[in-house]
């Protein structure tokens, strides 16, 4: 499943949408979740959602222009 690039900001994806946009597996999603290191995400009920806007923030929090930027304290 794609995402469309102009997904609105605040639209809430689906586990498996996230995933999707994010390159990773859903079951990757839920060890952040669990563990933490993740997206931020939505709780309503039983469901999980994530904002764009938040998947968005998290890839910009991981860039890095060489390796020595990086910390390895988990599974992030």
């Amino acid at each position: 499943m794609n995402i469309a690039p102009n997904t609105l900001p605040g639209a809430l994806l689906t586990e498996v949408q996230a995933a999707d946009f994010l390159n990773v597996s859903p079951r990757t999603l839920q060890t952040w979740r669990l563990r933490g290191g993740g997206p931020t995400f939505v709780k309503m009920g039983k469901s999980v959602r994530y904002r764009a806007v938040d998947l968005d923030a998290f890839v910009c929090q991981k860039l890095a222009n060489s390796t020595s930027e990086l910390s390895y304290g988990g599974s992030q």
